[in-house]
């Protein structure tokens, strides 16, 4: 299916939308409800129930519903590409499609279910997956043209992981060249459109899948963070993401590979609508792959059994960096209010030293004059003459200055670790705005300083949904924890999830 490159301003979407309603082509339901009553009453449980429309259900619930046999694998995956087809033109987000082969493995997926032989906790579920994210096959351009028909023998590792537990792949969603934007244009494949406005961004770099699932495209997608390209995507769409522990999840076979003096900044994780699909994800990704040396065995924590009452945590609203609107000001503290209605004793406190964030961590990318991601095209096959980012765009320094700036970095992670010591949340904003216009980024970097700075300390992160622009655009916060206590954060998560109602369909 060709991309479609026009966009349609808000007023122009809700009148198709309203259109489609009138003949029968879109669901009538109410925003911040789901479409389908058996996912809005347990996303995640199982139940004896008829599925109305799968592309309503959280994947747990989704890989439950075939696993009972309520509905087959191959409904599934054709109401997905159904669901594809009168999303995508608008949006842009899925940019190789595997319809074909995915029917084909939903077919085979039903008859093992006939058998009692399922593959694994998602078999027959449907996925997306990141076009960072190698995919043995099937086109992996990484938004880089010079990649833009290339399809790698093998797979990443955690879509090998996914396959393995028994997931279809649908397509690849577009990202920014090598993933270095936090707007989702690739030279490849264009703009991805917010699904809530398509005058304005999705965010990036995960911003075809944070895009593709919030509009039910998709149950869920795998993307990868350096500086917040899960969480800004999350945060502009309205739905769930994880960034998680540095050494949690292998980054092998992506376009950012392991190594280098950046090697700690780039994580991978889940997008999905609902907080307890992330968690669920997690678990099938995380652990050493015998080939990302910095991945370590640490064993993952259960949500469920974490207590909120009698947590301890702290909350800020502006990093001293860029302050935030209102709303999104608004939505920390409502975010805040619930968890302490839950019995989180919550401080309102700033880390120490967060001010540098923005400094420091375009201090790294630059260094260098651009050298490593002119490595990394090379490593894509690209040519070396591009133009760079501006966060790239530099004279290198000299050692004695990278040594500073390490240094600088050292100190920034020493302060927080000390800080959140005696804490088991942090929550804060994900950026200073919600969604901004298509080709806002270069005014407003510093707005995405609040990602940047847990980036650089690579704890785990969570984002949900938690408030509301004036124009109806999601809003989201960062939920925080200790390293390697994503349970805690997922925890917290679930519990401002369950009371502002996180994900709402968006009006396409």
């Amino acid at each position: 299916m060709p991309v479609f490159q026009s966009r349609l301003t808000r007023r122009d979407f809700l009148q198709v939308s309203g259109a489609a309603l009138l003949g029968g082509g879109l669901s009538t339901a109410a925003p911040g409800r789901d479409r389908a009553s058996p996912g809005v009453a347990d996303p995640g449980g199982p139940q004896d129930v008829e599925v109305d429309d799968p592309t309503q259900l959280s994947t747990r619930r989704l890989a439950e519903a075939i696993r009972l046999r309520q509905v087959s694998s191959h409904e599934v995956v054709s109401a997905y590409l159904a669901r594809l087809d009168t999303v995508n033109p608008w949006l842009n987000a899925v940019v190789q499609r595997t319809a074909e082969s995915a029917l084909e493995r939903a077919r085979a997926a039903d008859r093992k279910v006939t058998r009692g032989a399922r593959r694994g906790p998602l078999h027959g579920v449907p996925m997306t997956i990141k076009d960072s994210l190698d995919t043995a096959g099937v086109i992996s351009a990484w938004g880089v043209p010079a990649r833009s028909d290339f399809a790698p023998p093998d797979d990443a590792t955690v879509v090998a992981r996914l396959r393995a537990a028994g997931a279809i792949l649908l397509g690849k969603t577009n990202t920014p060249e090598l993933t270095y934007s936090f707007e989702t244009n690739s030279p490849v494949h264009g703009a991805t459109n917010n699904p809530y406005d398509l005058d304005r961004t999705s965010g990036g770099s995960s911003g075809g899948a944070a895009a593709i699932v919030a509009a039910s495209g998709s149950p869920f997608d795998i993307g990868s963070d350096t500086g917040g390209s899960v969480r800004v995507p999350a945060h502009c769409c309205g739905v769930a993401g994880i960034s998680p522990t540095t050494g949690r999840v292998p980054r092998t076979g992506n376009a950012i590979p392991p190594g280098g003096l950046l090697d700690p900044l780039t994580q991978i994780g889940p997008i999905a609508r609902r907080v307890d699909d992330l968690g669920f994800l997690l678990s099938l990704i995380a652990g050493p792959d015998g080939r990302d040396p910095s991945i370590a065995p640490v064993p993952l924590g259960d949500p469920a059994r974490v207590e909120l009452a009698g947590l301890r945590g702290a909350f800020h609203t502006d990093n001293g960096i860029r302050s935030p609107t209102k709303e999104t000001d608004l939505a920390v503290r409502t975010a805040v209010e619930a968890l302490a209605r839950a019995g989180v004793d919550f401080d309102e406190r700033r880390p120490p030293g967060i001010e540098e964030s923005l400094e420091i961590f375009l201090g790294l990318f630059k260094w260098d004059g651009g050298t490593y991601r002119r490595r990394l095209l090379e490593r894509a096959a690209a040519p070396t003459s591009v133009e760079l980012p501006r966060a790239s765009a530099a004279q290198p320094i000299s050692p004695a200055a990278l040594t500073r700036l390490i240094e600088r970095w050292d100190r920034l992670r020493a302060g927080l670790l000390g800080f959140i010591s005696g804490l088991d949340l942090l929550v804060c904003p994900v950026n200073a705005y919600p969604a901004l216009p298509h080709g806002s980024l270069a005014d407003n970097l510093d707005a995405f300083s609040y990602t940047m700075t847990y980036s650089l300390t690579g704890w785990p992160v969570v984002v949900v949904r938690a408030g509301e622009s004036p124009e109806g655009l999601p809003i989201g916060v960062q939920i925080i924890a200790r390293p390697w206590r994503e349970h805690v954060a997922l925890a917290a998560a679930s519990g401002v999830e369950a009371a502002t109602g996180g994900w709402r369909p968006p009006p396409l």
